[in-house]
């Protein structure tokens, strides 16, 4: 299990970062990153404390960390700046908060997140065909999401996806416990959006994928 969109009490989650690993750890992950949210006011805050945590928990842990940020209801203008920033600070992974219809999101800010390079558009809602085709020119992952109300597109972005030949992942959008997917409710989130086996195999490659793209030379 890999799952790249996660939060911990640096924004709205529950734990700190050596019990998030540790929970994951236990149901088996090869590798998690904590992405808490964030704008201009806290960027430098959080980024430098996910990459010290992680260098010091991930000698002791069979589940890798990687240090992320979800760059959070930032207006579309600012979206190049911020992930440019959040590259320099040392997130590894850097997603961006899509146009969920369960929040007010700025129009364009999937196109804005898109064109800023983000690895991952979180909960992209009711993407259009043309930003779909986009983030698949630029190598910009979809997101399924496994958390309540943000699902709820999940069939749409599949479709598109897999019209555009756009690459997906899976995660929880964890902010506690009781959030973390297990294997099999992954797999549940991918089939459920309408994915094939195959499609769904396909999904666990990217992420690893994701993971060694992190990974020093």
């Amino acid at each position: 299990m890999i799952d790249l969109h996660t939060h911990c009490l640096f924004s709205d989650g529950e734990l700190v970062p050596a019990e998030h690993l540790r929970r994951v750890e236990i149901l088996g992950y090869q590798a998690i990153a904590i992405t808490d949210h964030a704008d201009h006011s806290n960027l430098d805050f959080i980024i430098p404390r996910i990459a010290a945590a992680a260098a010091k928990l991930n000698p002791h842990s069979r589940t890798r960390l990687l240090a992320g940020i979800e760059l959070t209801h930032v207006p579309p203008e600012l979206f190049a700046e911020l992930t440019g920033r959040a590259r320099q600070l040392g997130a590894e992974i850097v997603v961006g908060h899509g146009e969920t219809v369960m929040e007010p999101v700025k129009p364009g800010t999937n196109r804005a997140a898109i064109l800023a390079g983000v690895d991952i558009l979180a909960h992209p809602g009711l993407l259009c065909l043309e930003d779909a085709q986009l983030a698949a020119q630029k190598g910009v992952f979809l997101e399924l999401s496994g958390r309540k109300g943000h699902s709820l597109t999940n069939g749409h972005v599949a479709a598109l996806a897999r019209q555009v030949g756009a690459r997906l992942v899976i995660n929880a959008d964890a902010h506690g416990p009781g959030d973390f997917l297990t294997a099999k409710m992954a797999e549940i989130v991918g089939l459920g959006a309408g994915l094939s086996g195959t499609e769904y195999k396909q999904v666990r490659a990217n992420m690893e994928e994701l993971v060694k793209r992190a990974t020093p030379a």
